[in-house]
């Protein structure tokens, strides 16, 4: 999502008239696009302006003007400005259009600029017409895009999970309408983009809160009664450069049957879905206000499974929640053995101020956080290399994405799964087409193969 708006951020800039600095060494302007979901990403994002403005103050970059935006300029508000002298400005991540106005201040003069983001319903509205301006701007654009890009469909949260800050910094949930959607999809699709991710902090929810209805005159062919699924059949139907399509954040309540058919009998839409777990003990899933226990996450992987061929299931963990036990963290281990991840980010448990956890004694030491982070990442390695030596002899499609990034001699790009695949590249490869390739090699979150030849070509089983 940071990445989205940190694209929506350099637009804006550039139809305001600046350009891409080589280096950020050189630049006259560094924004920072923070986040505030842990305290370690918060305390990067002070740590680097801090690093900054010291320049400024110095003296060695006098003119530099230093910005901060994302969720942390939320959270902070104006405080922001006491733990970070010499700030030039903050801004809300919903007031993202304000930023070129406040850097043509800043380089007037002034300094010190707090502009926070507007509440309730009139945030949304006003960050959805920010970014409908937002991919106009690319007209013209010269900056080369990658095939994958991401769109925003729901803005805000309505969950209210006992760690999370970002109802508190993001607001409640407003869904987009479907043409504004389908309109920045062809802007992507237009600059160059295959593979574009339908972005939400609970994106299944898409539709269900904030007054939304879906428009009459926009019907569904397939019989799908429900938003997203609607809205995956409308942007695969109405776009036809559109080759892939993903959602992400998932969560359990949101596996219906209809999402699964719509998974399942849509060609554009990915056999992939990343499906946050966080922790496979009852009592700390209750205690996390989560919304499901184990038996309704497990209930809908194996929905996925079922009614999707070769899906791939990722999913979020947090380890060391307060008052979890070892029994707590053994559930969580056998829960994430029995879903079968192909993938899972694990994440040490950090108190959030302003959230309901934050009440209470955060009484796993460090040091055994650090013991369970390892331990399941360690799980997780060799349950992803299972799950990959499945792929070895089969033909994938992956669309490519360049070369990739430890060896510029060889090339990479993704599956459908989401999976990464790494090749010599053939003449005439560019980031953005389509490739197959015999996996010959796994381990445990990349794939290595060679690409065939189309009389060699044979079908994935």
């Amino acid at each position: 999502m940071n990445v989205r708006d940190s694209d929506l951020t350099a637009r804006r800039m550039r139809a305001a008239g600046f350009a891409d600095a080589p280096d950020e060494d050189v630049a006259d302007v560094v924004i920072v696009n923070s986040c505030s979901v842990r305290e370690k990403a918060e305390d990067k994002a002070l740590g680097k302006l801090g690093l900054l403005c010291a320049a400024r103050r110095s003296g060695r970059r006098p003119g530099l003007v230093v910005g901060l935006t994302g969720c942390m300029a939320n959270r902070l508000a104006e405080n922001v400005f006491g733990l970070v002298p010499g700030l030039s400005f903050s801004v809300g991540p919903r007031s993202g259009d304000r930023i070129p106005e406040l850097v043509d201040r800043c380089l007037a003069g002034e300094s010190g600029l707090w502009c926070p983001d507007p509440e309730g319903a009139t945030a949304h509205r006003a960050a959805a017409r920010s970014e409908n301006a937002a991919a106009r701007c690319a007209v013209g654009d010269p900056v080369s895009r990658p095939p994958c890009s991401y769109v925003t469909i729901l803005y805000g949260c309505n969950q209210r999970c006992s760690y999370c800050i970002v109802p508190h910094v993001r607001g409640s949930e407003e869904s987009r309408n479907p043409r504004d959607i389908l309109a920045e999809v062809r802007e992507e699709v237009r600059r160059g983009a295959r593979d574009v991710c339908l972005l939400g902090q609970s994106v299944m929810r898409y539709g269900r809160a904030g007054g939304f209805s879906w428009p009459e005159d926009i019907p569904s062919p397939m019989g799908f009664t429900e938003p997203l699924p609607r809205l995956l059949e409308f942007l695969a139907r109405e776009e036809p450069g559109l080759t892939r399509i993903r959602f992400t954040s998932g969560h359990p309540l949101g596996v219906t049957p209809e999402l699964v058919r719509a998974m399942r009998e849509i060609p554009q839409v990915c056999p992939h879905l990343h499906l946050p777990m966080q922790s496979g003990s009852d009592r700390i899933l209750r205690a996390m206000r989560r919304g499901y226990d184990r038996g309704r996450y497990m209930a809908a992987v194996r929905a996925l499974r079922e009614g999707v061929p070769d899906i791939a299931i990722t999913t979020d963990v947090i380890v060391g929640y307060p008052g979890e036990t070892d029994e707590d963290f053994e559930l969580t281990r056998s829960a994430m053995e029995e879903a079968g991840f192909d993938n899972a980010f694990v994440f040490k448990y950090s108190p959030r101020p302003g959230t309901a956890s934050a009440q209470l004694p955060d009484d796993v030491a460090d040091e055994e956080k650090r013991r369970r982070d390892a331990v399941l990442l360690a799980d997780q390695d060799a349950r992803g290399q299972r799950i990959n030596e499945r792929w070895v002899g089969r033909v994938v499609e992956v669309l490519v994405e360049g070369p990739s990034l430890r060896n510029a001699e060889r090339w990479s790009g993704r599956t459908g799964q989401n999976k990464i695949v790494v090749f010599e590249p053939p003449a005439g490869v560019a980031a953005g087409t389509s490739v197959r390739v015999k996996v010959e090699l796994a381990r445990p979150q990349t794939l290595y193969g060679t690409v065939v030849e189309p009389q060699e070509l044979q079908p994935a089983e």
